[in-house]
């Protein structure tokens, strides 16, 4: 099957959503699909996105896309991002009567309501609802709408997204995050509390900052919240971004590993941790407690961090119980064949949605 994956998310970025189709990308290829790819790279006229100097988003990209898409032929498509290349895609699909499928990895509207909120907070609820309008007017043309948890699907239901939902879970690496000794942080105080991800607003990186802790915090990642952090908060260990062999050395270098965002829909860091054996620490929201389902995974909270990252650490002994689980429930063969479950052929007996669906 030739599937054609469009995203604005892609190399040289480096994030869940790129990570998300890599792996899926792999093992698809490695069942005998043929898989392509479009990404901004693709686009020679491209912006760098405001507060994100790593991302690159295509201008105007409607007739290159268009051409491509015709040159390519594929027999279904994917339109994993909602930005200037997945809505070039949809126009297209929606112009030539085409099928295709979509899939909500980010909760843009929490992410935009809290930049253009975070010098006018009366803008939060009102550019939250606009969000929420547009990302609903993209999916609900939709075939199927791909979802990691069934928390998630629950959000979109209740914003009345009408689009047919499909499960679509993530994996781990687990010949990379597996458990190993501790080769990092041996000259700071115990218990070593870690947070990995993006360093952003939206991640509410400062409740973990914040959180009353009896060891030391380390944060691995990059991000436009990097040096206001770092000033603010000149206790805490910043190791920057680290990829691989080394961000495994990380997980196992810690005692437990914190999540504070309340935005993220899945979070792979959190099965990327357990894989090392860690406990979570984390909120109770959608996300986390579609990953925290067992006590000795970790500790969710309402409102008190610095309370699940004691309860986390206490369940410190369950690595072993920790990694079972994730190489039970968290597979990229598994999410692939969901995937796969999920395509809807471009061209079906079934009249494809109109732009005013």
């Amino acid at each position: 099957m030739k599937i054609l994956i469009i995203s604005d998310a892609w190399k040289p970025q480096l994030n869940g959503v790129v990570r998300t189709y890599e792996y899926l990308m792999t093992h698809l290829q490695e069942q005998g699909h043929d898989v392509k790819i479009i990404g901004p790279d693709a686009f020679p006229a491209r912006f760098k996105l405001p507060g994100y100097a790593e991302i690159e988003l295509a201008v105007m990209p409607y007739r290159r896309l268009a051409a491509m898409i015709d040159a390519y032929r594929p027999d279904t498509i994917h339109i994993a991002t909602e930005a200037p290349l997945g809505r070039a895609a949809r126009r297209y699909c929606l112009k030539h009567g085409l099928h295709y499928t979509s899939c909500y990895h980010t909760h843009f509207p929490d992410y935009i309501a809290k930049r253009l909120s975070k010098y006018l907070p009366f803008l939060y609820n009102p550019v939250r609802n606009m969000a929420i309008s547009s990302l609903r007017k993209f999916h609900n043309t939709s075939s199927c709408l791909m979802v990691a948890t069934q928390s998630l699907e629950d959000d979109l239901k209740s914003w009345h997204f009408t689009a047919p939902m499909h499960r679509v879970t993530r994996g781990v690496l687990t010949h990379i995050f597996k458990p190993a000794e501790k080769t990092r942080f041996t000259s700071l105080k115990t218990p070593v509390a870690l947070y990995v991800g993006r360093v952003a607003i939206e991640k509410n990186i400062h409740a973990f900052a914040d959180m009353v802790w009896d060891g030391s915090k380390v944060i691995v990642g990059d991000g436009p919240s990097l040096s206001s952090l770092k000033q603010r908060y000149p206790d805490i260990h910043f190791a920057g971004r680290q990829m691989g062999d080394d961000l495994a050395a990380h997980y196992n270098s810690a005692d437990i590993f914190v999540f504070p965002s309340k935005t993220d829909t899945f979070g792979m860091v959190l099965v990327e941790a357990l894989a090392c054996g860690l406990p979570i620490a984390a909120y109770d929201v959608t996300g986390p407690k579609d990953i925290v389902t067992e006590p000795f995974l970790g500790a969710l909270t309402h409102d008190n961090l610095a309370e699940a990252a004691t309860q986390a650490l206490a369940r410190k002994e369950d690595s072993d119980k920790r990694i079972a689980h994730v190489h039970t429930h968290f597979t990229w063969e598994t999410a692939t064949q969901q995937f796969l479950d999920g395509c809807i052929p471009v061209r079906t007996d079934d009249k494809a949605p109109s732009p005013s669906s």
